[in-house]
């Protein structure tokens, strides 16, 4: 699966405004959308012929235009057209691959930190690229959509042109379905990940895109319907648009934080072991990443997508690695003031100023877990005689001020470590429940076409799971230990005292 994103992208409804500026009238057609008849027509009778086609096993029903995830037909037309358009010689070719399916893999020698790719800016699509329907563009501009939706829009606009567009050869190569959890359905997401707050996410990411295509569609769309017709701007080709987005869309950090997708350097892999990401750069003006381990021939080249955990790269990209691998996976866990405590309001007014809320999940990892956690944690066992230090417990509890605070309360620290315990043995018991009735299965999941999707699905899940799990388990020995630790030091003292007491006597 190939993705590029150093972004995690987790809210985007627009904001657009509901009239735009320069109050446009519904736009004739001058068949810049959409090809002559006849293959739009055949356009058409492809995408009736796909949702027909949707079997039980198939969540979605995919979009016309693209191609399978493993599938190699477009790949050569794909580098001919990059070649012709710009880009320099590479040392790097598209193959099939063990990771991901299709990657870019060494032609030749590649050295350590050696600059690759050089894709120029000709190549980027962005929010400032010329739509082959200039009309189209014009309103969705007019209308001051943000990025991300129309970016998303510009993509399908592209796709629907089919060859009539300039980026025919990239659409044509891009995944017809690209791995997601915007492609789970409800009932999959209710029943796999039911343990991993990657769940909620995963439904918050659906119902943004959603409600993103809602509003493009009530707003505009149904104002200029020869522009953006239903049958090729519907919920089917956003989810894949915005697929398309999540997984390959970069942001350029010399380019003040420029979000593109960049073609070519988008068909690189993930990988764990390596820290290479892409950047432009200027002296050679084009999209470049500096390899940090060399590559013989034959093998594939990686970069970062980011220090994401699996679960974030489940969400954005569709898998999940090998359990271990991940230096920067993490769990989320859930904490939550109790609403039968006395100082239930003050606490939750201390946490409203903050930005936070009664429940909250903070993130373990397998060494440890932030000073954010620590600090919820004593502000949920803390007395009515603490509160006066509420809102400096809220306070620490928030990651918004640059330098973190690591407040202690000896008092209660006792209180706050088996607080968090409990939260971590009760995480604990949903992933065991999960992975009991599962079990694991062990299949090759990186050629996911040879299987039943459901066991497809199964599989990322167990692979999470266990991942998440094995860290709360960590927690939960390390907070054990500290707890045995306290109380007998504390009985220790107690022994003490009490033999003084009656040397005294």
């Amino acid at each position: 699966m190939a993705g590029a994103s150093r972004i995690l992208q987790t809210t985007f409804l627009p904001t657009f405004s509901k009239n735009p500026s320069l109050h446009p009238t519904r736009t004739p057609s001058h068949g810049c959308y959409l090809p002559p008849t006849a293959k739009r027509a055949a356009l058409f009778d492809r995408i009736r012929c796909s949702v027909a086609a949707a079997g039980e096993d198939t969540a979605m029903a995919g979009v016309s235009w693209g191609c399978d995830v493993d599938s190699m037909d477009n790949a050569a037309a794909l580098q001919a057209w990059l070649s012709e358009s710009g880009l320099p010689p590479q040392k790097m070719g598209i193959q099939k691959v063990e990771v991901g399916e299709r990657g870019l893999v060494a032609l030749k020698n590649v050295r350590k930190g050696e600059k690759l790719l050089f894709v120029p800016p000709s190549l980027f699509i962005t929010a400032d690229s010329n739509w082959s329907c200039r009309e189209a563009g014009e309103v969705l501009k007019q209308y001051n959509v943000p990025d991300w939706p129309l970016l998303a829009t510009y993509l399908i606009s592209e796709a629907g042109l089919m060859n009539s567009s300039r980026w025919s050869n990239y659409i044509a190569a891009l995944p017809r379905q690209p791995y997601s959890l915007l492609y789970w359905t409800r009932p999959e997401l209710d029943r796999y990940l039911e343990a991993s707050q990657i769940r909620q996410r995963a439904i918050e990411r659906i119902n943004d895109v959603t409600g993103t295509y809602i509003d493009l569609r009530d707003r505009i769309f149904s104002k200029h319907p020869d522009l953006f017709p239903a049958e090729v701007f519907n919920m089917e080709s956003y989810r894949w648009s915005f697929g398309i987005l999540f997984s390959r869309l970069v942001r350029l950090p010399s380019m003040d934080g420029r979000v593109a997708l960049v073609p070519w350097a988008d068909m690189l892999n993930h990988s764990c072991e390596v820290d290479s990401f892409l950047d432009y750069d200027r002296s050679s003006q084009g999209v470049v990443f500096t390899t940090d381990r060399a590559y013989q021939p034959g093998e594939q080249v990686f970069i970062s997508y980011g220090k994401k955990s699996n679960g974030e790269l489940l969400l954005s990209y569709g898998f999940v690695p090998r359990e271990g691998t991940n230096p920067s996976d993490s769990v989320e866990l859930s904490l939550s003031l109790s609403k039968s405590d006395k100082c239930y309001r003050e606490k939750v007014a201390a946490l409203k100023k903050q930005g936070l809320s009664s429940m909250q999940c903070f993130p373990l990892q397998i060494t440890g877990w932030p000073l954010e956690l620590m600090a919820y944690a004593y502000l949920a066992v803390s007395p009515p005689s603490m509160i006066s230090q509420f809102d400096e417990m809220a306070a620490a509890a928030s990651n918004k001020t640059a330098a973190k605070k690591d407040i202690r309360y000896g008092e209660i620290e006792e209180d706050a470590l088996q607080f968090i315990l409990d939260a971590c043995e009760t995480s604990i018991s949903k992933y065991s429940k999960f992975l009991q009735t599962s079990g694991s299965v062990d299949l090759d999941v990186t050629n996911p076409k040879l299987l039943n999707r459901k066991v497809f699905l199964k599989q990322l899940a167990v692979d999470l799971c266990s991942s998440e799990r094995r860290m709360l388990f960590r927690a939960q020995y390390i907070l054990r230990r500290r707890l045995r630790d306290m109380r007998s030091g504390e009985l220790k003292a107690l022994r003490l005292f009490d033999g003084l007491r009656k040397l005294f006597k």
